[in-house]
């Protein structure tokens, strides 16, 4: 039972969606990466059959798709495992990967697990920013991939991560597009959590970038119409509104680490005073109707002003919890987001310095295991 108690609380749904974040490991280097800045401290991994359980616990639940993430999931030899125990479940599967080690044996033996999507990140649409910002030459690896999702008839989403050096690209980022027949594209502005918000001084583009962005893939989405859909994600500082995120704290999405650690998004391990139930531990269906932290922001008990009184509060649930603790260092603060928080435009300010002028040079911070122990110190 919701541990609020609040007439006006959500009751609580069974989750539609959940994401197995099956290792932090990866090949890649990305600056702006959503696994913690301390990964490498968290070295602990479900074990095959723990993996399983979790999706047949997951799907007696109510979820309906499974994403299959990391790190990079192709690393777990199992994944055509953990894939056709879904499929056989009736959840829609997605893989969500950079490409490198997606040969064609494994598209194959995905296609015959039952994988429904494919999910391809670009760092840049060039080969030479691409390597940079990957941290080694995979550039080719992710044309060939691509080349092969479409081959075994996998609908494909290119994800394009956007940043400074390379939001100008824009329309050769769509141009790569076509070439590559992608069913989607989703061009995500690097929103500020984790390595991006070490990295943010060097990554944030201007408001003049992203509104030029914008516009060009306004212009693609006409050309393309009827082949390729094209969503675009600004950064909600300058929406004037939080985002909805995941539709409300434990609302139809939730999270499992490498180690088993259930969470209701995947930046959620570093907000404090939360303890998040493990796998291994409790079952799913505890931890997402009882645990204290997965009731901890249901419903709008928790909320302060002006969120508390806000019309919209039941739109945007209101918005990101560890965007408001990572910008105002109170989970439970209003998320600054929002233009009605008194301290707005200095939060804008802070996640995106670019706005003010004050950027960095000099090197990027690269997610590595030895800049992941130095930042976890």
């Amino acid at each position: 039972m919701n541990s609020a108690g609040s007439e006006t609380d959500r009751k609580i749904k069974p989750p539609h969606w959940m994401s197995l974040e099956l290792t932090y490991d990866c090949p890649l280097q990305c600056p702006y990466c959503y696994n913690p800045v301390d990964f490498a401290r968290h070295r602990e991994r479900l074990s095959t059959a723990e993996w399983l359980r979790v999706l047949r616990e997951g799907r007696s639940l109510g979820v309906v798709q499974v994403g299959f993430t990391g790190g990079e999931p192709l690393l777990r030899h199992d994944l055509e495992i953990l894939v056709a125990e879904a499929h056989s479940l009736g959840c829609y599967t997605n893989l969500i990967t950079s490409g490198v080690g997606l040969d064609e044996a494994r598209v194959r033996a995905l296609r015959k697990a039952g994988l429904d999507q494919v999910q391809l990140a670009f760092q840049a649409p060039t080969a030479e920013l691409c390597n940079y910002m990957a941290g080694r030459d995979v550039f080719q690896q992710k044309l060939e991939a691509a080349r092969l999702i479409k081959e075994y008839d996998f609908p494909m989403v290119l994800n394009f991560v956007i940043y400074r050096q390379n939001i100008d690209q824009t329309s050769a980022f769509l141009e790569l597009a076509g070439e590559l027949k992608a069913d989607y594209v989703e061009f995500a502005n690097t929103l500020m959590y984790s390595w991006a918000w070490v990295n943010r001084a060097k990554l944030a583009p201007t408001l003049e970038q992203l509104r030029r962005s914008e516009a060009i893939v306004n212009e693609y989405r006409s050309r393309y119409k009827g082949k390729t859909k094209i969503y675009y994600v600004i950064p909600d500082y300058f929406e004037g509104r939080p985002k909805a995120c995941l539709r409300g704290w434990g609302d139809i999405f939730f999270d499992i680490a490498p180690d088993g650690t259930a969470m209701p998004c995947q930046l959620a391990r570093q907000l404090p005073g939360l303890e998040f139930s493990n796998v291994r531990e409790r079952d799913l269906r505890w931890i997402w109707e009882e645990s204290p932290a997965f009731n901890r922001f249901r419903g709008d008990d928790w909320m302060k002003e002006p969120c508390r009184s806000c019309p919209e509060r039941h739109k945007d649930f209101g918005g990101c919890r560890c965007q408001a603790f990572m910008l105002t260092g109170d989970a439970a603060n209003p998320d600054p987001a929002c233009h009605f928080v008194p301290d707005h435009q200095k939060i804008v300010d802070l996640a995106m310095p670019s706005i003010t002028g004050r950027v960095q040079g000099g090197e990027l911070i690269f997610r590595n295991a030895r800049n992941s122990l130095a930042l976890g110190q």
